[in-house]
């Protein structure tokens, strides 16, 4: 059985992840279901999601109904909003972030990885 995304859909959502990247980094996924794009980048997710070994939490924000949550991402790491995103944060801080076409499973896997080879 996969996992599943973890909703984050409030500013106190957000809060509790970035206390959980102090352990171990967490995947935050900026998603428009609207967005042709997006969908891509969510199968890449789905991807990571059912990879057993994948340490990392991985947290979605739906941007259109989580609006104040993307835009305190914004403010708070001073990372351009785009959809579709992907931030890797770790021990609070943005470690890796790419949009669009360069969210892919393989991409996140290898940053990832990069930070535990480095840990």
């Amino acid at each position: 059985m996969s996992r599943q995304f973890r909703r984050l859909s409030t500013i106190a959502d957000l809060d509790d992840a970035l206390t959980a990247s102090h352990t171990r980094p967490i995947v935050i996924f900026k998603h428009s279901p609207t967005c042709g794009t997006s969908a891509m980048a969510s199968e890449e997710l789905d991807d990571l999601l059912a990879d057993e070994s994948m340490a990392a939490e991985i947290y979605i924000v739906l941007v259109r109904e989580a609006r104040a949550v993307s835009d305190a991402i914004v403010e708070r790491f001073r990372v351009r909003h785009e959809s579709p995103q992907v931030l890797i944060i770790h021990r609070g801080a943005v470690a890796w972030h790419r949009s669009h076409f360069h969210v892919t499973a393989a991409q996140i896997r290898a940053a990832l990885l990069g930070l535990t080879d480095a840990a």
